[in-house]
């Protein structure tokens, strides 16, 4: 019985992404935090005693920079989230295959999007 060939990322490889995704993780964490207490933030600015014509131009930007941070902090949750799903893979020593392909995702794409789980030729066949 031939032995089947494992393609994965040797331990080295993994150990350097994990350090990668730790780093991006206490970033992306600290982000959040600022995203959540600017939208928990009450923004009163003192416009009490100006016109109510900037009052509600000012409520209504306010609103919309809250929805706006709402959504960012969505999408930071997502990535953490996303990161954190690599730290395990990592763990599983599946970290950096396609899940189409079942081929090596280059070391290239985990630099700039280390919780890839397509590789480029994967992603294009998406498209």
């Amino acid at each position: 019985m031939a032995e089947e060939l494992k393609v994965r990322y040797a331990d080295k490889d993994l150990n350097e992404f994990k350090v990668l995704i730790e780093e991006k993780i206490e970033k992306a964490k600290s982000h959040l935090e600022l995203l959540k207490s600017s939208y928990m933030n009450d923004g009163n600015n003192g416009t009490d005693d100006t016109s109510p014509t900037f009052k509600a131009f000012e409520e209504g930007s306010e609103t919309m920079s809250k929805e706006a941070n709402t959504q960012l902090a969505i999408r930071q949750e997502k990535f953490i989230r996303d990161l954190k799903n690599a730290l395990l893979r990592i763990e599983n020593k599946t970290y950096g295959i396609c899940r189409v392909t079942g081929k090596l995702i280059s070391k290239e794409r985990l630099k700039l999007v280390p919780h890839a789980t397509l590789s480029i030729e994967a992603k294009n066949m998406q498209s």
